[in-house]
């Protein structure tokens, strides 16, 4: 019977190793140069949840108001695929500039720093 017990209580350790994970295909993204007068510029990151269990995004959240991150509200299966979009508004910030996301999930890696960056040409 102890036998039985320990093989219960080992077998339930190994379950509960089971996670989600957000494995991205990248985590940067150089916009180059970009004009002021065209206005926002958007670039996607995708995900997959190479994980064993369904992965949540509970927040993901811009190092300053010019930059805005949408991402997925419900989760996303064992082997499924996902985007974060991120908009970073150029109006008035000419010169280089370097942004962050810091992306919040249930997975086994809890925060994933995202990143942008560019320079913005000033309008005439």
């Amino acid at each position: 019977m102890a036998i039985f017990a320990i093989c219960l209580v080992t077998l339930s350790a190994v379950a509960d190793d089971k996670q989600a994970e957000a494995t991205f295909a990248t985590l940067s993204h150089d916009f180059g140069t970009i004009q002021e007068a065209k206005g926002p510029v958007s670039c996607t990151f995708e995900f997959t949840n190479t994980g064993d269990k369904p992965l949540l995004i509970i927040d993901a959240v811009a190092s300053c108001g010019c930059t805005r991150p949408e991402y997925p509200s419900k989760p996303i299966k064992p082997g499924k695929k996902g985007k974060i979009k991120v908009t970073y508004s150029p109006i008035g910030r000419p010169g280089a500039f370097k942004k962050s996301v810091k992306v919040k999930t249930n997975g086994k890696e809890r925060t994933v720093t995202l990143r942008i960056e560019g320079t913005v040409i000033p309008k005439k």
